[in-house]
């Protein structure tokens, strides 16, 4: 493959998108099928780290709105990302991809400690760093420590891979006649709460000028066509 346009991206997967047809847990041929492709880019060259949410296990907010403490329940959605990451690591290295997890809660018997500065050097080296546990605190979500991440390692992009081809004014889902935007600014986006990432996490990117790239993760061939900037779904940038 030739070499792609970016030099290091970081890739959001939302937790659902490892439960594949089910409505919750683990499907492992769904974690295959965007494994290989992952796989194929970073054979390329491209540094790639991931954050992955646990929406598929726990949902702290959910639990929250039911009576838990939020605190609490941010702490369970935690831990959910991390055997999110280690489901993900195992289809990487199934797929001939060196991974490290690491974790931004000490749990040294199954990942090493998110430090910066040893991500970036697994980086360098080849390796997809899998970036589990969020930032480590709650009331943060995966959108936040995604766009945190992608900051401190010095990415050129988030990639935000979703159920859907780019972003609407409204839920195409619900609405035949939503209109997808090619591109869409930050403020935008806050303003009329599209719902591409939270709030948070837009305003980081907006304020260090980092691009993110939504599209759908379901069409195959999606991850190497956006890291070959190629147009598709939809770019969030500047003002």
């Amino acid at each position: 493959m030739t070499k792609t346009r970016y030099s290091r991206i970081l890739l959001k997967l939302s937790g659902e998108a490892l439960a594949g047809d089910q409505q919750f847990g683990i499907e492992p041929e769904a974690i295959g099928q965007f494994a290989k492709e992952i796989a194929e880019v970073a054979a390329t060259g491209l540094q790639i780290a991931l954050v992955i949410g646990g929406g598929n296990i726990f949902r702290g907010m959910a639990a929250s709105a039911k009576g838990m403490d939020r605190a609490q329940g941010d702490y369970m959605g935690m831990l959910a990302t991390v055997m999110n990451a280690l489901a993900v690591q195992d289809a990487l290295e199934k797929n001939g991809c060196d991974t490290r997890v690491m974790t931004a809660l000490s749990m040294a018997d199954v990942a090493e400690p998110y430090i910066r500065r040893r991500a970036l050097r697994h980086m360098d080296k080849g390796r997809v760093v899998i970036c589990a546990a969020g930032t480590g605190n709650p009331y943060f979500t995966t959108d936040s420590a995604a766009a945190l991440r992608a900051l401190e390692l010095k990415c050129d992009a988030i990639f935000k891979a979703t159920k859907v081809d780019g972003v609407y004014d409204k839920d195409p889902v619900k609405f035949d006649d939503a209109v997808k935007y090619e591109t869409v600014s930050y403020m935008e986006t806050l303003e009329k709460r599209l719902g591409v990432m939270d709030s948070t996490a837009i305003s980081m990117a907006r304020d260090n000028n980092l691009p993110i790239i939504v599209f759908n993760l379901h069409k195959e061939g999606n991850i190497r066509r956006a890291a070959n900037g190629e147009t598709i779904g939809t770019i969030v940038q500047g003002d």
